[in-house]
């Protein structure tokens, strides 16, 4: 993993330099995974909500759906308005908004206002993932964006993936409101952590590019379609499985909510292996060869679900979540890769690049977990749920298969290999 250990230009190499390094990881890390974290920790309280507020499971899902638009529409607004105000006053903003919305759910008293509580507290929370990103561009040459995300991304799943076990856990044994009351205590050490020791990393702005250009350029071409199209479909396995898996746990199956949650855990952990794996074979193979190994272990795993399913034995969260790791490993190949191709596509406009990519991912997200969840809480088999995902694992491959011209992806992978190649000349 040396390749993504770099450091940004001009980082000291004693001990101080080091422990700036690690603690700029850190605050990385947290940023863009306080978002995510606060999503998951609440889906294994879903039923109990819904029963709490005597409301169907699919308004109750909606904790979790308008979340996620609110991630998406975050993203819209949050980047821009750190290039031009930078990235701290920005961040602290939005972790703010975060630590006040947080309370807000703990006191609501009515399922709408917890989901507009919800709403807010993404908004506010989403600002770290995308400025994390952003100072991410500002640190380190663009070679190593790449590398150093998928690092950062593969230390967060270690918390997120204990995310909904977590907050199984404190359900059951506090009730439901606990889960806020960490959340908030959590956003508020990382907004404090963030005020004390995060320096403004934004450059002289350039108005040479127009965001309405950099869109344009994008849109015109099949490749950067491609890409997101198949990171994008490859992130809806997840949002899909992740909708309908507690009802199929805890309400076809009649497990409680924190034997959810540990199943749960394991798909992330699956998807943290794939990352490893990712980055370890990514200087040894081309970007096209390793998304279409992504692929191929989806589109196995999840038929394999789909047969199971249909064989009837599946019933149990073993087989479920066992093949589902399957399809994880696979995911995280498809999206490290898919992202990676996209901003490779056109890499002055990275930014915008990577802000679509996270609108679309999160906004077509939201509708996906709605369909996941009612896919979950209106059917007795794990079929409809199975189904809908080895769909998507077929429409993400056609995507890569039809949309990526062949020369644009050759670009794309000799772009790395050469990125790759100036990187083992200067260790």
């Amino acid at each position: 993993m040396h390749g993504a250990m770099g450091k940004p230009p001009g980082a000291a190499t004693d001990k101080h330099g080091l422990a700036q390094s690690r603690l700029m990881l850190l605050m990385l890390v947290l940023m863009t995974g306080v978002a995510p974290i606060s999503l998951y920790m609440l889906v294994p309280a879903l039923p109990v909500l819904a029963e709490t507020f005597q409301s169907d499971i699919s308004v109750a899902q909606m904790t979790v759906s308008l979340y996620m638009v609110g991630i998406a529409c975050s993203q819209l607004v949050m980047g821009p308005l750190s290039d031009k105000f930078g990235r701290r006053p920005v961040l602290l903003a939005g972790l703010t908004l975060m630590v006040a919305a947080s309370i807000g759910c703990s006191l609501a008293h009515t399922l709408p206002q917890l989901i507009a509580a919800r709403f807010l507290q993404a908004l506010g929370g989403a600002s770290g993932m995308v400025i994390s990103r952003a100072i991410i561009r500002d640190l380190y040459p663009r070679e190593r964006v790449g590398a150093m995300f998928s690092l950062v991304i593969a230390v967060m799943m270690v918390a997120q993936m204990l995310s909904a076990l977590a907050g199984g856990l404190l359900e059951i044994t506090f009730g439901w409101r606990a889960i806020f009351y960490f959340i908030t205590a959590a956003s508020l050490g990382v907004a404090v952590l963030i005020a004390i020791a995060l320096p403004e990393t934004r450059g002289e702005r350039s108005e040479s590019n127009s965001f309405r250009g950099d869109v344009g350029s994008l849109l015109r071409s099949r490749a950067f379609i491609g890409y997101v199209l198949c990171q994008s479909l490859a992130s809806q396995i997840i949002f899909t499985f992740a909708g309908g898996g507690p009802y199929i746990v805890v309400t076809q199956m009649g497990r409680t909510t924190a034997e959810y949650g540990a199943w749960f855990a394991t798909t992330g952990f699956a998807y943290l292996v794939g990352n490893i794996f990712c980055v370890r074979f990514a200087p040894h193979h081309s970007l096209a060869r390793l998304i279409w190994f992504g692929l191929a272990l989806q589109l196995g795993g999840s038929l394999l679900n789909l047969v199971w399913s249909f064989a009837g034995i599946n019933q149990a969260p073993g087989w479920l979540f066992g093949t589902q790791m399957i399809v994880m490993v696979g995911n995280a190949f498809v999206m490290a890769n898919a992202f990676a191709g996209a901003v490779s596509v056109r890499p002055e406009a990275a930014g915008t690049a990577s802000g679509a990519m996270g609108f679309m991912q999160q906004g077509v997200g939201a509708l996906v977990s709605q369909f996941g969840a009612y896919l979950g809480g209106h059917s007795t088999t794990t079929l409809p749920l199975t189904a809908a995902v080895f769909a998507l694992s077929i429409a993400c491959a056609s995507a890569m298969f039809f949309l990526v011209p062949r020369r644009d992806a050759v670009v794309s992978e000799k772009l790395i290999e050469k990125a790759e190649e100036e990187e083992s000349g200067m260790m």
